[in-house]
């Protein structure tokens, strides 16, 4: 079955299975899913503790007694057989069990193999990189969609440079900057992941270099993401610092696949600084955060300090924001325009997330499957729905 010929399976039990629900960000996207999932939603619980499950279940019924009724699935992510279950029983699949590199790559496989659309909220790029390799012919033949990054990475800067470029000319070279600035806090989920991730250079190198001879060349077009050099951003007023994250690459992806995004694009990923020595003081603080992670003693005891599941509290995240601002150019034209909204790390990523499989459950798609962005499986869908989540996309200025 390819994209074309793709079945929405409904003779399976669920719409969507949420796995890791009782970590920290899975209970949230649960509590979110309990309030917005839309009547007929056939949604179930999973994960490897069925008493933590339970417990959850009580908690979301005390607020809607219908969720008394939520099945729930108990299923390891290091056991092959009962992903392979899990992965058979829904039309899409949410997992936020991480590290990915870890735990993620038998759901992946067992996503693809079965037709089933899979997201996730991995910032690592070489998981990204190798699940590309290993499953997206087999992916593309299903009609699964495996789309990676859907939470603070990538979705505010996949989509907020896609909607940037949408108020550009077409057919022109165009290039996009994203300034990023948050004042939230991370969890032992999020740290481990990232220490994980930055632990493992070479890894990481050749899962990119195994990307690049499997990935059909771009014909004819260009689409960059590189990294850029600190500097003095005068759009905004403030100091720009390179990210290394994810978040480039998923956009030059997003261009690559879409014709929208003219014969040239290039994007460029910054935290946002106003003062001088807290850039400084940032810069040295991500060099020293890489050097310790090569150092598995070291990485060990940063991972200890503060365990998966653990987080900051709901009145710390109520207090938390996030902005990315995108400077647009091309075709002598410039706009300017953001992507806001609160805690980014938990909350807001919680609400992408189900919005993220909601989004592939219930709305009209275009035709897609492999290994996609979320701009390219559903971007036209997905905004519209964040909007009226409360995330902000805005035009702020057009030149």
């Amino acid at each position: 079955m390819n994209a074309q010929a793709r079945q929405d399976h409904p003779q399976r039990p669920y719409d969507i299975v949420l796995f890791g629900a009782t970590g920290f960000v899975g209970a949230l996207t649960a509590e979110y899913l309990a309030a917005h999932a839309p009547a007929g939603c056939r949604w179930a619980l999973a994960g490897r503790d069925l008493a933590k499950l339970e417990r959850l279940r009580e908690r979301l019924a005390a607020t809607d007694p219908a969720c008394a009724a939520l099945p729930l699935l108990r299923a390891d992510a290091a056991d092959p057989a009962a992903v392979r279950e899990l992965a058979d029983s829904t039309r899409v699949l949410a997992t936020t069990v991480g590290p990915y590199v870890w735990y993620g790559a038998e759901l992946v496989a067992a996503c693809a193999q079965a037709g089933t659309d899979y997201v996730d909220l991995t910032g690592e790029p070489e998981f990204v990189d190798r699940m590309y390799v290993e499953h997206d012919t087999r992916a593309r033949e299903t009609g699964a969609r495996l789309v990676h990054a859907c939470g603070f990475d990538s979705i505010p800067a996949d989509l907020g440079a896609y909607f940037t470029v949408g108020r550009l000319p077409e057919g022109v070279p165009l290039t996009v900057d994203g300034f990023m600035r948050s004042n939230a806090l991370f969890s032992g989920g999020t740290l481990a992941s990232a220490l994980t991730a930055l632990g493992r250079g070479p890894q990481t190198l050749a899962a990119a270099r195994a990307r690049r001879m499997h990935e059909p060349r771009l014909l004819g077009r260009r689409a960059r993401g590189p990294v850029g050099a600190p500097r003095f951003s005068r759009e905004t007023g403030t100091w720009a610092l390179p990210l290394p994250t994810l978040d480039p690459a998923v956009v030059a992806r997003s261009a690559a696949a879409l014709e929208r995004y003219g014969p040239d694009f290039r994007y460029r990923h910054y935290a946002s600084v106003k003062h001088l020595p807290v850039a400084f003081g940032g810069t040295a603080a991500l060099g020293a955060a890489v050097a310790l992670a090569q150092l598995p003693p070291a990485r060990r005891w940063l991972m200890d300090r503060w365990q998966p599941g653990q987080g900051p509290d709901a009145e710390r995240r109520a207090r938390s924001w996030f902005s990315v601002r995108f400077v647009g150019e091309g075709g002598g034209r410039r706009v300017f325009t953001e992507v806001s909204g609160g805690d980014p790390g938990y909350g807001e990523t919680a609400k992408m997330l189900a919005e993220s499989a909601l989004c592939l459950a219930h709305d009209a798609l275009p035709q897609t499957a492999g290994q996609l962005t979320t701009a390219v499986a559903m971007g036209d869908a997905l905004i519209p729905r964040l909007q009226k989540a409360g995330i902000t996309f805005r035009v702020a200025d057009a030149r």
